[in-house]
């Protein structure tokens, strides 16, 4: 089931993210399938961040104008760099968060710029100004989905959902009492 909900939620970010470069230009810069490979990563599951980092980079390179391929291998190089930072450091704050994903943005564009490059392929921007723009937008939405997506996602999120039914019945109480 957690499968499911992981393809369905990669998804909608790939449709969200083709949906709003179109609609909007500098929506195009927040990299929203990057944001959730580094939440893969960062709860410490190497596989599922490699999976989604390699489908999500495939995936968005078929649906823009680069290098096939490039786009999956700088996200996966990018999920394991978060991920073997987050073996070793404890990284549950969001403060923290931020620096990591930030990394983790720099890690994936340059790495995407260069492969491009090294076969040919033509940049529509200057290097340093869409670095800047990616960082920027990534971190900034990074942020605020990160925080979303550990308050639906996470171990905690399942069992506070999980105990929400106990509460409520524990709380009203016999309802022999109520009738008077």
């Amino acid at each position: 089931m957690r499968q499911l909900t992981i393809a369905i939620v990669l998804l909608v970010v790939i449709a969200l993210q083709s949906a709003l470069r179109s609609v909007w230009p500098p929506f195009a810069y927040a990299d929203l399938a990057l944001i959730l490979v580094v939440y893969f990563a960062l709860q410490r599951e190497p596989l599922n961040a490699l999976l989604v980092a390699a489908a999500a980079g495939v995936a968005m390179d078929a649906l823009g104008r680069g290098l096939l391929g490039a786009g999956g291998f700088s996200k996966v190089l990018a999920a394991y760099g978060v991920y073997f930072v987050a073996q070793r450091v404890m990284l549950d704050t969001t403060v923290l968060r931020i620096p990591v994903l930030a990394g983790a943005a720099l890690i994936d564009n340059v790495i995407f710029v260069a492969m491009n490059r090294m076969f040919g392929q033509p940049s529509p921007m200057p290097f340093l100004q869409s670095l800047s723009y990616k960082l920027m937008a990534t971190t900034f939405a990074g942020t605020i989905l990160l925080y979303m997506y550990d308050a639906y996602f996470s171990a905690r999120a399942r069992q506070r959902r999980q105990f929400t039914v106990r509460r409520r019945v524990a709380r009203r109480g016999p309802s022999i009492l109520k009738r008077r």
